[in-house]
């Protein structure tokens, strides 16, 4: 057989789908949902929601395919989204954006990554700075780029950085520092100590600050700041969002990558040949769901926030360990006092034991630090209220 080319291995390798034979695996999430599928489990392993988003966001996308929204957009996106983004940055964060300079449209927040770090990383002695655990297409995406990954980690249970480390990471070598925040998988918000922190770093070293926030209106402490707004951070600074988790259309793609002309326009060049254009009756939809008035925004915080609550009693009650997370879709626990020693074969056994589905956040983690996330399981709460229940009635059985 034909042997995978470079990249592509360095790819692979890099989310960690190779195994000791050189065969490429399925992800761990393919994997859980296939498990939930085979034994009826409540999956709360992947993150998406079950139920569907705002009518008049829905409705806007029936119109316009109904009214021949069907062929390619703009390269950059539809005006109506590029205008709604710049009003949206205006209105949460008091950011002044060019709709056509400052705004570019992507197939979700996962091509806005890839083609920014595609972009930005220029030489093959590139570093890469991301927290860990970590999103996995990040260290996929630099393995692809040819740089390197240099990794923070956080550490159970309350997740915030040791600064330290970030200062020990962060050097002339590093193009672009990655801020997921809110924090998948973890759930953290950071402080505004790190926050302020990236900036001076990257200041410093001359490096760029990649920030991924489609989670920023599912915060449930505070409101979200975005690392753009902080003095200095502008001109460096790329900022990547979604409608996916606001509004509870994953399946749309529709991302939106925001910052100087110059970094936007590089980000663009990559951009073009990935999916060139990508959703055209879901565009104008999404404009429509970012002009929603703030109850909308409050009631989305809200509504996880709860879920967030049923989801930790549940898991108490079970026996987990819990860190309360203050943002995003998800809960990490500790299965250790269950017995755990292996997070991959607890989340490989539940299914069984309890008829429920999570992910080990060993997945999330380079393999050389899994050890110390040895037992800690990720559960997503964007689920129905009846489905939180049902999943916690079901894992109660583990308390014996």
């Amino acid at each position: 057989m034909r042997d995978i080319p470079g990249a592509w291995r360095r790819a692979v390798a890099g989310a960690g789908l190779i195994g000791s034979d050189g065969i490429v695996r399925p992800t761990i999430f393919a994997e859980m949902s296939a498990l939930a599928a085979e034994t009826g489990a409540v999956n709360l392993g992947q993150g998406f929601p079950d139920e569907d988003g705002p009518a008049a966001v829905l409705d806007t996308a029936r119109e316009a395919i109904a009214h021949g929204v069907n062929q390619y957009p703009p390269g950059r996106g539809i005006p109506d989204l590029l205008s709604a983004v710049a009003e949206h940055q205006q209105r949460f964060y008091g950011l002044t954006l060019d709709p056509a300079r400052n705004v570019l449209v992507t197939a979700g927040a996962t091509e806005a990554i890839a083609a920014t770090l595609l972009a930005l990383v220029t030489a093959p002695d590139d570093e890469v700075v991301v927290f860990e655990p970590y999103y996995d297409e990040y260290a996929a995406v630099v393995a692809l780029s040819g740089a390197r990954l240099v990794t923070v980690p956080l550490r159970w249970p309350d997740f915030q950085p040791d600064l330290d480390r970030l200062r020990d990471a962060v050097t002339d070598r590093t193009r672009a520092i990655v801020v997921n925040d809110p924090h998948n998988p973890t759930g953290v918000v950071f402080t505004a100590e790190v926050r302020s922190l990236v900036v001076e770093l990257a200041a410093r070293h001359d490096a760029f600050i990649v920030t991924d926030e489609v989670y920023e209106h599912l915060v449930f402490d505070e409101k979200h700041v975005p690392i753009a707004t902080l003095p200095g951070a502008w001109d460096r600074t790329i900022s990547i969002s979604s409608g996916g988790k606001t509004f509870s259309t994953t399946g749309w793609k529709i991302g939106w990558v925001t910052g100087p002309a110059d970094l936007v326009d590089a980000v663009l060049a990559v951009k073009q040949w990935l999916t060139y254009v990508n959703g055209a009756p879901f565009q104008p939809a999404i404009a429509t769901g970012l002009r929603l008035p703030d109850s909308y925004f409050e009631a989305a915080a809200s509504t996880l926030r709860a879920k967030r609550d049923l989801l930790g009693a549940g898991l108490r009650a079970a026996g987990f360990d819990v860190s309360m997370p203050s943002g995003s879709y998800f809960t990490v626990a500790d299965a250790a006092p269950l017995g755990a020693v292996d997070a991959a074969d607890f989340c490989r056994a539940l299914p069984h034991r309890a008829g429920v589905v999570a992910i080990p956040l060993t997945a999330f983690v380079t393999p050389e630090r899994r050890a110390e996330y040895a037992t800690l399981v990720r559960f997503a709460a964007c689920k129905r209220v009846e489905v939180l229940e049902d999943a916690a009635s079901r894992l109660a059985s583990l308390a014996g």
